[in-house]
């Protein structure tokens, strides 16, 4: 069976240093899939974006809770290949991604911070397929979700998507804590991919 190459990230916050490693590594790739929180607090989401589009290589990107799902998609204007997902899905050489932004449950952040509660999620993650590779800026509860602090803030809505649609694999990140980790559920892969970027490969379905 063919496969395809991600490249896995999320949490850039901003860092270009961080960026242009991802670019560098984006030359081993088919697809670059980001987790979100390109930016900080609502801001300066456009100059990662922009590194990240200098790839030349066909993306899938959520919003995080530091930038809307809105503020994502200006930010792309001028990537075409970049797709913004968000309650929704698309098909990239093959492979299915569906994508859920944002903060998942509420943070306690406040006002500026983008996120949903468990019951928005689970409506915004109702059209799933079967099989797709779920890229939710979130964690799910109980893998790749501890904080520094040990606490599991990840979202029951996402771990229950990911067994009822036996995700092929979920991309993830926000709880920074757990950057870089890769936990399963039910035998099924979860990667918190974090700043560094972490290839995978997934089977195409031609």
């Amino acid at each position: 069976m063919a496969t395809v190459k991600l490249l896995l990230f999320s949490d850039l916050h901003a860092d270009l240093g961080a960026t242009r490693r991802l670019v560098t590594l984006a030359r081993n790739a088919d697809v670059l899939v980001g987790a979100g929180d390109f930016g900080n607090l609502r801001r300066d989401v456009q100059p990662c974006i922009d590194f990240l589009a200098a790839s030349g290589k066909p993306a899938i990107l959520v919003a995080g809770n530091n930038e809307s799902t809105d503020e994502l998609v200006h930010a792309c204007r001028h990537w075409s290949q970049a797709t913004v997902l968000h309650g929704s899905g698309a098909s990239v050489l093959g492979v299915s991604f569906w994508g859920l932004g944002g903060g998942v449950p509420v943070t306690p952040f406040g006002s500026w911070s983008y996120d949903f509660s468990e019951d928005e999620a689970e409506k915004l993650l109702t059209g799933c397929p079967k099989g797709a590779v779920l890229v939710s800026h979130s964690p799910p509860f109980g893998a790749v979700d501890l904080s520094s602090r040990g606490q599991h803030l990840g979202s029951r809505t996402v771990r229950d998507a990911l067994v009822r649609v036996n995700a092929t694999l979920t991309v993830c990140g926000h709880i920074h804590g757990s950057a870089g980790q890769v936990a399963r559920i039910d035998g099924r892969p979860v990667v918190n991919a974090g700043p560094h970027g972490m290839l995978w490969d997934v089977p195409a379905h031609t």
